[in-house]
């Protein structure tokens, strides 16, 4: 039983209508999600190139052909351009039309049977191409975990594909007469494939951005907007997901981190200074951490670091480090010279069962000695409270002058 290619472009037509405005309707609710707006964009678009294809042979091949490709090209580019969007990207307008030029120049060649084969290939690659460059966009920004994400990427991967195979199984229909009803057949799949995949890819859209609101609003309320970095909460959550996935955490530092005198720097340079140095501590501790562990603003002016399967030395060591480095990126912000600098306090937890609550008091105590002894310094507490009568204080800031 053979489709009826005419009432499928109409019902794809009608479709295409429908799921764009369905989008903008949805981006009007939403108008932060600036994606929806091209992708939208891009369904009606493609309504007026189906539609223009449709009036193949009552208009001049100009309006048919050449604007009805254009249409399409810009169609596919707009998806292209919203899944740059969509990953906080900017979009290339530019490289957007780079597909209609190409069909222009295209369009110019001879009007041959071997010329218009090659103009139906460019345009196919056209299309694949733009659809294989909204997957890849997708894909990389796959930090963003999203479920709905996979779905669209293989159904643009897919839909790119099968675009391209409609020219040679055309070509093959002409030149094996014998196969025609097969290759009919097949160009008849691939017509209803192109309805299947308009409508399931708006839906799976659809999906991506309330998926994706939902994500940014839980990161939201685990993300200090100040600094960037994770609130007390988020490094709580992330904290005890973590041990409960690890069997054995393995040797552990927790480091408390808070910046001297910094409501003298709020109150002799302003509130603006202050909180630039808070966001120069984070960034510097953060860049030193890195993925061995993860950095948290636990309130005020005081910061929280979890380093896992690290040597007591090393912890120790990488402490330093972020003090030495926060001396000198923040002795001079915005023109004023707050001199920040700040005290750490670190426990070490060799192995075992791992309680942060008692390795976060017992930082937090060691944190309180660095400061009371002249601040600007290490102090490492024992892991036992029982033994802080010998907590030992590492007196580094003379070594740390020195490396300024």
């Amino acid at each position: 039983m053979r489709l009826d290619v005419n009432t499928l472009f109409v019902v794809t037509m009608h479709v295409e209508v429908i799921l764009g405005l369905l989008l903008y309707f949805v981006w009007s609710q939403n108008l932060g999600k600036r994606a929806l707006a091209w992708w939208g964009g891009a369904h009606l678009m493609r309504a007026a190139s189906i539609m223009l294809f449709g009036l193949h042979g009552s208009v001049p091949e100009a309006v048919s052909i050449d604007l009805a490709n254009a249409a399409l090209f810009t169609s596919f580019s707009l998806t292209w351009s919203g899944a740059r969007v969509f990953d906080r990207r900017a979009p290339e307008p530019l490289w957007a039309l780079v597909g209609v030029a190409v069909w222009i120049v295209a369009s110019r060649l001879p009007q041959s049977s071997s010329m218009i084969e090659l103009r139906a290939l460019t345009g196919a690659a056209i299309v694949a191409c733009y659809t294989w460059l909204a997957a890849f966009e997708f894909w990389r920004g796959r930090a963003e975990a999203l479920v709905s994400r996979w779905p669209a990427i293989f159904m643009l991967s897919a839909h790119g594909a099968l675009f391209l195979l409609r020219t040679p199984l055309g070509a093959m229909q002409h030149i094996a007469p014998s196969n025609n009803l097969a290759m009919s057949g097949w160009l008849d799949l691939l017509s209803l494939e192109g309805l299947l995949f308009t409508i399931s890819i708006a839906f799976i859209l659809l999906a991506m951005a309330k998926e994706s609101t939902e994500y940014r609003h839980r990161t939201a309320a685990r993300t200090d907007a100040l600094t960037g970095v994770a609130n007390r909460r988020g490094f709580l959550e992330q904290t005890a997901a973590s041990s409960r996935s690890a069997a054995d955490p393995g040797p552990t530092a927790v480091l408390m981190f808070d910046l001297d005198h910094f409501k003298l720097i709020n109150d002799r340079h302003g509130h603006a200074v202050g909180d630039r140095a808070l966001q120069i501590f984070a960034d510097t501790a953060r860049a030193h951490v890195g993925s061995s562990g993860m950095v948290a603003r636990w309130g005020g002016d005081e910061f929280v670091a979890v380093l896992y399967d690290i040597t007591h030395e090393r912890a120790a060591t990488l402490a330093e480090r972020i003090q030495v480095a926060f001396e000198k990126a923040a002795a001079n912000i915005e023109g004023y010279r707050p001199n920040a600098t700040v005290s750490v306090g670190m426990v070490y937890c060799p192995g075992g069962e791992l309680d942060l609550q008692r390795l976060l008091l017992q930082a937090d105590r060691a944190l309180y000695r660095a400061k009371a002894d002249g601040r600007n310094r290490l102090a490492v507490a024992p892991l036992d409270a029982a033994m802080a009568a010998d907590e030992t204080i590492l007196a580094s800031a003379g070594r740390r002058s020195a490396a300024a």
